[in-house]
């Protein structure tokens, strides 16, 4: 089938297809359109496959299984991308924040909800995207996984706003040259993670990817049991991996490697050197994992093809939050063997960055054996993550403990201390954290509430330890009067936990899909409230005691 005959029509107008569906002028009209500014740097100045060398948007002969079949690609850092057709597509939620970050507004894809749904969900063309999906390998499990690629994810293409570039990608609008045995398709329950957890964590003051509109489809999709489809618009300044560096490396095409390295420089760390490149990702990848501990995240799958190379979380699988404090927690059930473990993430953190140094030891040598004073420099750049992390994770962990100043046995005398007792007793980790607030107004009524959010105290002895570290230790290094207050403005009370997720998913796919968009509000606005919005009564006990049900619960890759 060629492609014109599935396009063609629908690659007419700007947003253009809308304007076949309405006469109106609303946000997805062809002035609206103009205000994404593209300016797609990345398939301009770097590399393409050249299967194809014209997008399907500019030359609509080339048969549409050059965009679908799955082939080996060298030499090349992206291909062009053709988003399918979906059958039904309904738009579920819009992210007004992430809106605003390429200049549209959430209210406005709500007065075309069918038009908004066609266009996001890649069954509509929007004027200037010309769609592209990456290239790049990756360790997978520690083992070394070849070409894998963006197998359903397509970019739409790079939008400038405000000095702040955005690449915008449709995560299961179908296949491309990189889906190898998959169908390129995203199932409703992952995409709803996805999108709700994106945001979420920027909320909390997680550096991550973000996330535009939810749009969900009519389409059978096949995983363990038939499921629905849905496509999540996500976005951030750029989707290179640490993978995107190790392909062409492992096929010893340093010039393709040093033009990535180039690139990137300019685009996003002007005038650092590749050394100092190598620095700054160690730093921002040392302080997001930073922020995923303070906060009991769990990301589940840290295969260096999911690493990003400016430090945002991306790729939201089998993540979690911890229910009850267990260091040693494996949210994917994938991975038995517990690479991925809460406690493991730092070390592993370490392990990616030292994947990636070695693609960058060869461009800052133009050699393919980095020479002694190369490897040195490298060394020592690694050497700095673990202070990088500890002091990000001090820092971080001072504000949610309220302390008045920083002391440098902080993390030893008043943070671990307590972290080890809720390990013992198993107690629910943010609620634990939370609850620190109360402690200055009543040690006692803080100890019992957080004895009953604990699943394995030995009661009255733990309870004693518990009041102890209060009374003697952490109490004679709170901070001020109002910090409590402070206190809760970074120790979250509603977090997406598993079972909160499940309950979302299982009241979308049981006909109320608009608590999808309710639960968005609960998690970016008032995430850090007492009790949640008028409105959303229901959600109360997403800050509750977990179900039995629930507790520990883990996802696989399956999505």
């Amino acid at each position: 089938m060629n492609v014109d005959r599935l396009c063609l029509r629908r690659l007419a107008s700007p947003f253009k297809c809308l304007a076949e569906m309405s006469t109106q002028s609303h946000a997805y009209s062809s002035a609206a359109c103009t205000r994404l500014q593209w300016a797609d740097t990345f398939t301009r100045e770097l590399p393409g496959d050249t299967e194809v060398k014209e997008s399907p948007f500019v030359n609509s002969k080339v048969d549409e299984s050059k965009f679908r079949a799955s082939r080996e690609v060298r030499g090349a850092l992206w291909s062009w991308a053709l988003p399918e057709q979906q059958p039904n597509p309904q738009l579920i939620s819009v992210s007004q924040e992430g809106a605003s970050l390429v200049g549209l507004d959430a209210a406005d894809f709500w007065k075309e909800p069918q038009a908004a749904a066609a266009a996001w969900s890649g069954s509509a063309a929007i004027e200037g995207s010309r769609p592209w999906a990456h290239n790049y390998g990756g360790h997978q499990f520690g083992v070394w996984a070849g070409q894998l690629g963006d197998g359903r994810a397509a970019s739409l293409g790079e939008v400038l706003r405000n000095g702040q570039r955005w690449e915008i990608q449709l995560k299961g609008a179908g296949r491309t040259p990189y889906a190898r045995f998959a169908d390129g398709y995203a199932v409703r329950r992952s995409s709803i993670r996805e999108y709700l957890a994106a945001e979420h964590l920027n909320a909390l003051g997680v550096p991550t990817s973000r996330s535009l509109s939810l749009v969900f489809t009519d389409r059978t999709i096949l995983r363990e049991t038939p499921e629905k489809g849905a496509v999540v618009a996500r976005m951030a300044p750029s989707w290179v991996r640490f993978g995107s560096f190790e392909l062409p490396a492992s096929r010893h095409d340093h010039d393709l490697t040093r033009k990535l390295a180039d690139y990137v420089i300019s685009r996003h760390f002007p005038g650092l050197s590749y050394a100092e490149l190598l620095s700054r990702v160690v730093e921002s990848t040392a302080h997001m994992v930073a922020h995923w501990q303070a906060l009991g995240f769990c990301h589940g799958v840290m295969n260096t093809d999911n690493m990003s190379i400016l430090g945002l979380t991306i790729d939201y699988g089998p993540f979690a939050f911890l229910d009850a404090y267990d260091a040693g927690f494996i949210c994917n059930h994938s991975d038995p063997a517990g690479r991925y473990a809460f406690s493991e993430q730092p070390r592993v953190a370490l392990w990616n960055l030292m994947r990636l140094a070695g693609p960058l030891a060869r461009v800052m040598d133009g050699q393919p054996d980095p020479a002694p004073e190369t490897v040195s420099t490298i060394t020592a750049i690694l050497n700095e993550f673990g202070s990088q992390f500890r002091n990000e994770y001090t820092r971080i962990m001072r504000l949610k403990f309220g302390l008045a100043s920083a002391r440098d046995d902080d993390l030893e005398v008043i943070i671990q201390p307590y972290l080890d007792l809720l390990q013992e007793a198993k107690t629910d980790y943010t609620f634990a954290m939370r609850t620190l607030s109360r402690v200055p107004g009543s040690v006692d009524a803080a100890v019992d509430s957080l004895a009953e959010r604990s699943l394995a105290c030995n009661a009255e002895a733990w309870k004693d330890k518990l009041r102890t570290y209060f009374t003697s230790v952490y109490i004679p290094r709170l901070g001020s009067s109002d910090a409590a207050t402070q206190m809760n403005k970074v120790n979250p009370n509603f977090v997406l936990r598993n079972w909160v997720a499940q309950d979302i998913i299982d009241r979308a796919e049981n006909g109320d899909a608009e608590w999808v968009d309710k639960a968005l509000k609960l998690f970016t606005v008032h995430a850090f409230d007492d009790h949640a919005p008028s409105g959303m009564e229901g959600a109360e006990k997403y800050a509750g005691p977990v179900p039995e049900w629930g507790e520990g619960l883990q996802c696989s890759c399956s999505s």
